[in-house]
C-alpha cells in the first residue's frame, strides 16, 4: 500500500545500513528497480553510492529518469542521490535529473584529504529539522553549492550544502542510515513531515 517508502535500487548499492536505519524506526519500504513497485509509495528514497555517471546510467538504463521527475509525493535523495537531484555534476561530467538549479562540484582545497570522510556538523536552517542540528557521517569528494535551495549546511573547507529542497525533492549531502541516533531522528522526521 501506499504506507510503503520505495528505495529506489539504481545498482551498486549495499543497502543494508539504510534498511536496517528504516527498520529500527519501524518504517515500511519496498526496494526495486520497477517503477510500478515503487509508483505507489508514500515517498521514494535515492540512494547514492559509487558515482554521478554510475547512477544517472543506471536510471536511465531502468527507464526512470521521468518518472522520478514527475513523482509528487517526498523524494529524498542520499549523498550521491542528491548530488544527481542537480543539472550537471563535475563527477565524470554527468548532465543528470536537473530537478534542483546548479552544478556539483569536486572539494577543490589541496590542503584536505579527498573524500571528505566520517563525522561532521551539519547546521539545519529550516525550523522543522532545527533539533536534529548535530554531527552527521559523510563520504564524499564533491558537494553542492550553498543556495537558495540549501535547508543545512556543513564546512570542509568552504560551506557547502548538506541538506537541500526544490519543490518535493530533498537531497541530504550526508548519509542519514549511517549517523546513529541523530539519523534515525532525522529520517524519522523526514518520514512524519512526508
Amino acid at each position: 500500500g501506499n504506507f510503503m517508502i520505495g528505495i529506489i535500487d539504481c545498482g551498486g548499492a549495499n543497502l543494508k545500513s539504510l534498511t536496517y536505519a528504516l527498520e529500527r524506526i519501524k518504517l515500511k519500504y519496498r526496494i526495486s528497480k520497477v517503477w510500478s513497485d515503487l509508483s505507489n509509495s508514500r515517498a521514494l528514497i535515492l540512494p547514492g553510492v559509487s558515482a554521478a555517471g554510475n547512477v544517472m546510467s543506471n536510471i536511465r538504463k531502468l527507464a526512470l529518469e521521468d518518472r522520478i521527475r514527475d513523482f509528487n509525493k517526498p523524494v529524498l535523495g542520499i549523498c550521491v542521490g542528491m548530488q544527481v537531484l542537480y543539472e550537471h555534476s563535475d563527477e565524470e561530467n554527468k548532465t543528470c535529473l536537473g530537478l534542483i538549479p546548479g552544478v556539483v562540484k569536486k572539494f577543490s582545497n589541496p590542503k584536505l584529504a579527498i573524500p571528505h570522510m566520517g563525522w561532521n556538523m551539519v547546521n539545519f536552517l529550516t525550523s522543522e529539522f532545527e533539533d536534529c542540528s548535530g554531527h552527521f557521517y559523510f563520504a564524499n569528494s564533491y558537494h553542492a553549492p550553498i543556495d537558495t535551495y540549501s535547508l543545512g549546511y556543513s564546512e570542509y573547507g568552504e560551506r557547502f550544502s548538506a541538506f537541500v529542497k526544490q519543490n518535493n525533492f530533498y537531497g541530504v549531502q550526508f548519509h542519514p542510515e549511517k549517523s546513529s541516533k541523530l539519523g534515525e531522528k532525522f529520517l524519522t522526521k523526514f518520514f512524519e513531515m512526508a
